[in-house]
């Protein structure tokens, strides 16, 4: 039986000594090291598609709800996009070391910032194996070391994705130790990754609600992280008509078991009968169920939308994250109800307005409080490679440190700096 303590200990040691060495290695060396991982993968892909077949067969022993299969599944696309991230990443700036902020002070010094790695990042994550490669390629590329756990459903194609990443690390003259990826499913290898702060610097759990309440609850590392992502879509009283269908039928239904999915929508009162109807026949046709408040059930059964797709909705309907085709739906007075509604009962992820008036567009951009606020675009775009940032850890909905997408400057932290040419303090 393998002693957890003890293996996580030579995990989190191994971690922390990879870790100087990465905080030095060149741009040159990190980059080296991607491009090589990126040909493993390609590489190996066919053992990477046999390994998540293996995960996927027992998923669906075990009775794993659909969106999570959707989440697990590899595909020959999906092993190719693994290394086009890779190789993204490389070519994105390298952050670390880029000082920033100089300024003279009046007794001669020069004071600024130096952008430097967070050190240690363990990331917990369930389902997703790519994942593991964009974990990966984020930590090494800000010169962190990285310590990643995934959930027991993709073990298999993890460990295939971590025996490509071990080969181009070392292969670039790395560390391996540098990534280390799990190899039990004990949850006690979560409890002490979470409780070792003198091995890890910062905590990114990704998954299901219950998982990140309790990581918060019980880490005794610092923890960037979002509970849940329950994205509302506003259409406004000045909403454009040819936008808004198409905005809120792919903000919910490109896929439904992603945090950006849109889980919310709300429409101003005066053109409530305008838009709801079209909307509803939009959302009926790929099945999803709407759970309405009276005056859009009202709306909608007058349009001759199915009645079996439409339920009256409950208080907790307005702050839930379904991760399926389901979404609620409420008429409200106009844009103060709007904002007031989404800051109530937002997680705080990404939020949408559909408006073609600026006055309105710019309120919501400021007075909505959320990671991501949008104006005329699909949920869906929260995200860090659609952001520019190559890939994300992670969206957080803290406010401290990291807020929305966690790319390659959400991984390091600033120190300052001071340059003087012989000056003392008087």
């Amino acid at each position: 039986m393998m002693d957890i303590k003890e293996y996580m200990q030579t995990v989190g040691r191994d971690a922390r000594a990879a870790s100087r060495r990465m905080a030095t290695a060149s741009t040159e060396a990190k980059n080296d090291a991607l491009r090589r991982i990126a040909a493993e993968i390609r590489a190996r892909r066919e053992a990477l598609l046999e390994a998540n077949g293996r995960d996927l067969a027992q998923a669906r022993a075990d009775g794993l709800e659909p969106a999570l299969i959707d989440r697990l599944t590899l595909t020959a696309q999906g092993v190719e996009a693994m290394a086009e991230g890779l190789e993204q990443i490389a070519t994105l700036p390298d952050p670390v070391g880029e000082i920033s902020g100089v300024k003279r002070r009046p007794s001669g010094i020069q004071v600024g910032h130096m952008r430097v790695p967070l050190g240690v990042v363990g990331i917990i994550y369930e389902a997703r194996p790519n994942v593991t490669a964009d974990a990966a390629a984020l930590c090494l590329k800000s010169g962190n070391a990285a310590i990643l756990r995934g959930g027991k459903e993709a073990l298999n194609a993890n460990q295939a994705i971590a025996a490509c990443v071990r080969s181009g690390l070392d292969a670039a003259g790395l560390p391996a130790a540098a990534v280390q990826v799990i190899e039990t499913t004990d949850r006690a290898a979560v409890g002490e990754l979470i409780t070792m702060p003198e091995f890890v610097d910062v905590i990114v759990p990704r998954g299901g609600k219950g998982l990140i309440e309790r990581i918060s609850r019980e880490a005794r590392v610092p923890v960037i992280k979002h509970l849940d992502g329950n994205c509302h879509v506003y259409v406004d009283s000045f909403a454009d008509p040819d936008k808004v269908v198409p905005i809120v039928e792919n903000a919910k239904t490109q896929r439904y078991g992603t945090c950006n999915t849109a889980e919310s929508l709300i429409v101003a009162r005066d053109v409530a009968a305008r838009h709801l109807p079209e909307i509803g026949q939009s959302l009926a046709a790929k099945g999803v169920e709407m759970r309405g408040c009276a005056e859009t059930l009202m709306l909608l059964r007058d349009a001759g939308i199915d009645g079996g797709l439409l339920k009256e909705a409950s208080e907790a309907d307005w702050s839930e994250e379904y991760l399926a085709p389901v979404i609620a739906i409420r008429v409200v007075d106009g844009l103060d109800e709007a904002i007031e509604h989404i800051n109530r009962y937002s997680s705080g992820h990404t939020e949408v307005i559909i408006s073609e008036n600026y006055t309105h567009a710019m309120r919501f951009l400021r007075e909505v409080d959320s990671a991501s606020v949008m104006v005329n675009a699909s949920t869906r775009f929260a995200d860090g490679f659609e952001y520019g940032l190559g890939a994300e850890i992670g969206i957080s909905t803290d406010k401290i440190h990291a807020r929305g997408p966690v790319g390659l400057e959400g991984l390091t932290s600033n120190k300052w700096i001071v340059l003087g040419n012989g000056e003392i303090r008087r």
